[in-house]
């Protein structure tokens, strides 16, 4: 298995990036996986701006030489696995501008004149880890689920992913939350997972 981590956190000193750095070591101890690749998006300074003028057309961004790298990246993975906070409810407009660059028409998926596109990345998975200030429950019974919803149905979906695991850590900034506990179940999650 090839695993692509998309890590969305502007600070190496952050509870997501020991998130990171817990699912970078239990990869590392399966013998599941045999490669795993890591695009920090603020430490590489991606570019989250969508520009479409007479020389960049939205129809054209799957040829888009400035993020063929980030393209063949996701091609080349098994499985995505996003790191990132939960900010008003929804992840960091970075992510968003990554999501909206790369998972576009003809190399995310393919119009086919009905409701629905066809997706083309349908053999692949997704893990999302999240972390948030609030409440875990909080997207749920204040947001209507609107972060799982719009990952999983307005994302995944539409570009052929069904299998999408969430880990929404809830309570992030408290002294109680159970920080450890949950940075160890990331690791175990990685240490054992397999397609």
């Amino acid at each position: 298995m090839k695993i692509l981590v998309i890590f969305t956190h502007p600070n190496h000193k952050s509870l997501s990036y020991a998130f990171l750095q817990k699912v970078v070591k239990g990869a590392s101890e399966n013998p599941n996986i045999k490669e795993l690749q890591i695009v920090d998006l603020y430490e590489e300074k991606f570019n989250p701006l969508l520009i479409f003028n007479e020389n960049k057309r939205r129809r054209n961004m799957h040829l888009d030489p400035d993020l063929e790298k980030y393209r063949k990246q996701i091609s080349w993975a098994d499985k995505l696995v996003f790191v990132y906070p939960i900010w008003w409810g929804r992840p960091p407009a970075m992510l968003l501008g990554y999501i909206d660059q790369l998972f576009s028409s003809n190399f995310a998926y393919k119009e086919n004149g009905g409701l629905l596109s066809e997706g083309l990345l349908k053999n692949k998975s997704v893990v999302c880890i999240s972390t948030m200030k609030g409440p875990t429950k909080y997207p749920l019974f204040y947001l209507n689920n609107a972060h799982k919803i719009l990952m999983k149905k307005a994302l995944f979906k539409y570009v052929g992913i069904k299998k999408v695991k969430f880990f929404e850590f809830g309570f992030m900034e408290s002294p109680k939350g159970n920080h450890e506990k949950k940075l160890s179940k990331i690791y175990q999650y990685f240490k054992k997972i397999d397609l």
